[in-house]
């Protein structure tokens, strides 16, 4: 049985820890003749098909010492393929209402595309075009490359920008999630179509691919359009092997003065993995810590209680080859390092004394009734299914997921911040001119 998406955020809206949320998926698992697997929710409400892919690699394919390649190059597949020029391109998109997009992050290259499902044949062909006859015109290249590089010396004096840069090297050295995914003033300027040209050929194959869709189609006729779209593309990938690895200088603080009256604080260090079995309780844990924003404990903390700053956060972030708890903190110059001291006592806070019954179920309760708004759209659903994929989630995630999070125990938060706060040093990076509050006098 195929549901439509309101069925889905129907059944989602109403499930209840007793009762599955999807008793039977709305997901269908598609191979196609060429054996490109697909995961495929109808909804015939609309003429509309949006599709997700990616591709296993993403940045961390990068050369050494060329950070960058991999974003150039993403960013230059829809600039122009086959027979049609960047502008050509650009109006065969526009003329038929299709959208096609390219990106990179540290871990895949990832597309997407949008179309009315009259256009379906056309816009097919045009993702064909693109992801294996891609131009890259030299004027196309350096427009973009020249693009890229406005924004990197944007970034280099934003304090947002500094510290994120900062935090991954310093927590990564030698490692390529240490380096920036949009390359760097120096490394841009040195990448050739011959880099291009290479990155696409080695990472961009059948065998690293996802593939996610949503919309008004069967699965057969979905079958035969990815086919003509991707069967052109090589069969294995050439990856680089990528190590596993934990965030590097713990326990230590890294001030980067910048004229700008407030500091920004980027804080964090080990977390766990995506396949984790303690992932769900840690997930619930951080959401009371400061993933559950004006309702969180940092919030509280920092900004009720303190007025210490707008805004303060915390994430579990699941690269695939490392696992994070990062957050950040954007505080005045004079009230950064309170700020710090606020924030590391109350992760020795709830790692020691864990959270109350009460912030438990309050967690719980919100993370399993917001989670249909996850798939209020055609894209964000394709989107999900191609996470889920990428993730190694199985099929029926969408099904186990709310019972997982209300079956979290008190039992459970308590392991999981034994794993990832209970004596946890943390990595932090200060982008600003922080004030240390003067030392007491020995007679004060």
């Amino acid at each position: 049985m195929i549901r439509t998406i309101a069925g889905i955020l129907m059944s989602l809206a109403l499930a209840t820890p007793a009762t599955s949320a999807l008793s039977k998926t709305p997901i269908e698992r598609v191979v196609t003749p060429k054996g490109i697997e697909i995961w495929l929710v109808r909804t015939m409400e609309f003429p509309m098909l949006s599709l997700q892919f990616s591709f296993l690699g993403g940045a961390a394919q990068d050369p050494a010492g060329k950070p960058g390649v991999a974003s150039l190059a993403a960013s230059l597949l829809d600039e122009g393929a086959g027979e049609y020029d960047a502008r050509a391109f650009r109006e065969q998109l526009e003329g038929n209402a299709i959208e096609i997009s390219f990106n990179a992050n540290r871990d895949s290259v990832r597309g997407s595309l949008k179309t009315l499902t009259d256009n379906q044949d056309k816009a097919f062909e045009l993702l064909r075009l693109a992801l294996t006859a891609p131009r890259f015109d030299a004027s196309e290249i350096e427009r973009v490359r020249s693009a890229i590089l406005a924004n990197l010396r944007r970034a280099s004096t934003n304090p947002g920008e500094i510290a994120k840069n900062t935090w991954y090297a310093r927590a990564f050295p030698n490692h390529p999630y240490g380096r920036p995914t949009a390359g760097t003033l120096d490394s841009v300027p040195n990448i050739t179509v011959e880099d291009l040209r290479g990155y696409i050929a080695k990472n961009l194959a059948r065998s690293n691919l996802k593939v996610a869709a949503v919309g008004a189609i069967d699965a057969a006729t979905l079958a035969k359009l990815v086919d003509r779209a991707f069967d052109g593309l090589p069969e294995k990938a050439d990856l680089m092997p990528v190590a596993d690895i934990v965030p590097q200088s713990l326990g230590e603080r890294e001030v980067i003065p910048l004229h700008v009256p407030q500091t920004v604080v980027l804080y964090g260090g080990v977390g766990l993995m995506r396949n984790d079995p303690d992932f769900i309780p840690a997930y619930v844990l951080n959401h009371i810590l400061g993933g559950g924003s004006f309702d969180s404990r940092l919030f509280e903390e920092v900004r009720v209680k303190r007025g210490l700053s707008y805004s303060v956060s915390s994430t579990l972030a699941a690269l695939k080859h490392a696992g994070l708890f990062i957050g950040s903190v954007q505080t005045k110059n004079d009230r950064a390092f309170e700020s710090v001291d606020v924030i590391n006592s109350e992760i020795e806070r709830l790692a020691k004394d864990g959270p109350s019954a009460e912030e438990l179920e309050k967690a719980k309760k919100y993370l399993i009734g917001s989670y249909p708004l996850r798939f209020d759209t055609s894209a964000k659903i394709a989107t999900n299914l191609l996470d889920m994929q990428f993730e190694g989630l199985g099929l029926d995630y969408i099904e186990r997921r709310n019972a997982m999070v209300a079956a979290v125990t008190a039992a459970d938060v308590r392991r999981a911040a034994n794993r990832f706060l209970a004596g946890a040093e943390m990595l932090t990076v200060m982008v600003g001119e922080p004030v240390a509050a003067p030392a007491k006098a020995a007679n004060q």
